[in-house]
């Protein structure tokens, strides 16, 4: 009888009702026997609704229970110091991005995890969506040729009102933006055309926030970055994050992409409606560029009608991501992107931070 692995879950935020625990649900041999959480009327509902035997509030106790790995999808101030703790009892660790508040934060938690042998993932989810893998299919395969440079657009709408919202709170979300929604799209540029050699930014706030609940100031956070990377191949990207821009999608996000090189060029959609699009055009040949039908295979069965439904399949259908890291954890084989990556994309979140504090003077990584 194959033994289960037992999964606990740090977190009951919308993210971990809708990704983790619906995707674990699916998977064959795995119990999740613990939820930890803030609130207790919260966590006790949590655990209730997703039949979870134990709802705890207590870190210690929730550690103390028979687990072989946790999913941390909890504020990001709380990354680092569970991580530490779920590494020094033996687990594996799935922990939501950004890793840590810091680089030192990272890199705490990634030297621990190699130390003890810590099968870890860093969930980048939209590395797994269709466009972005058959963009990744094309550029390895030379579609481009000599890549020239990568445009990267993440439009948003959820920090237009002025309300508090913890990801705006630099004490404990680190950055505004550029951690909680540039840092996918800096994996994704590291992913597409390779290491990065150094990093420019400009950031600001267009939306005045209130102060936290109990009426105490904090520091605000940037809600909208332009990040220029340099690639060590002499390439270049550009990343805006935005999360101020009206995108009237029922998921209010747009993602654009643009790649050129001396081979040809690709154009990339997704709008979170309907629209998976990618078209591409080689040198020599004359326009429009063309829709490149992304393959069955990348499609893997999921669902494209509404982008929605593409998302639910490639998460709780096909098992990727969320499978990839259970698989992991029973064959003791390495995941990707693990900490490491996490680290580096921190490392490359941290320098944006830096250089738009300075104006937007480049640094090298």
């Amino acid at each position: 009888m194959t033994k289960h692995t037992r999964i606990g879950i740090v977190g009951t935020s919308w993210w971990a009702d809708s990704m983790y625990l619906p995707a674990l649900r699916r998977l064959d041999g795995v119990d999740v026997p613990a939820v930890l959480g803030r609130n207790p009327d919260r966590t006790s509902t949590f655990a209730r609704e997703w039949e979870i035997p134990g709802a705890f509030t207590d870190t210690t106790e929730f550690f103390e229970q028979p687990l072989d790995a946790v999913v941390i999808a909890s504020a990001n101030d709380s990354h680092h110091p569970l991580s530490i703790q779920a590494i020094e009892r033996g687990l594996d660790v799935l922990c939501e991005k950004p890793l840590g508040l810091d680089v030192a934060q990272a890199e705490e938690m990634t030297r621990a995890a190699n130390a003890a042998g810590a099968i870890t993932l860093v969930p980048f989810t939209y590395r797994y969506m269709p466009v972005n893998q058959y963009l990744k299919r094309l550029i390895d395969e030379g579609y481009l040729g000599e890549a020239f440079h990568l445009g990267l657009r993440y439009f948003t709408g959820f920090a237009r009102q002025g309300e508090y919202a913890w990801r705006f709170d630099r004490s404990e979300a680190g950055s505004g933006v550029i951690g909680d929604i540039g840092s996918h799209f800096l994996h994704l540029a590291r992913w597409f055309f390779g290491e990065v050699s150094s990093v420019g930014c400009l950031s600001r706030s267009f939306i005045e926030r209130a102060d936290r609940p109990d009426g105490r100031p904090y520091e605000r956070s940037e809600d909208s970055a332009l990040i220029t990377l340099e690639f060590t191949s002499g390439a270049y990207a550009t990343v805006q994050a935005s999360a101020v821009c009206h995108e009237p999608t029922p998921f209010g996000q747009l993602h654009e992409f643009d790649a050129h090189g001396s081979d040809g060029t690709l154009h990339a959609v997704c709008d979170w409606d309907t629209v998976q699009s990618v078209r591409g055009v080689k040198v020599g040949e004359s326009g429009p560029v063309a829709e490149l039908p992304i393959p069955d295979d990348i499609w893997n069965g999921a669902r494209h009608d509404t982008v929605h439904d593409t998302y639910r399949d490639i998460f709780r259908g096909s098992g990727a991501m969320i499978g990839d890291f259970v698989d992991a954890v029973r064959t003791r084989r390495p995941c990707d992107p693990d900490f490491a990556e996490g680290l580096r994309v921190q490392q490359l979140c941290d320098a944006a931070v830096e250089s738009a504090a300075a104006g937007g003077v480049r640094l090298s990584v």
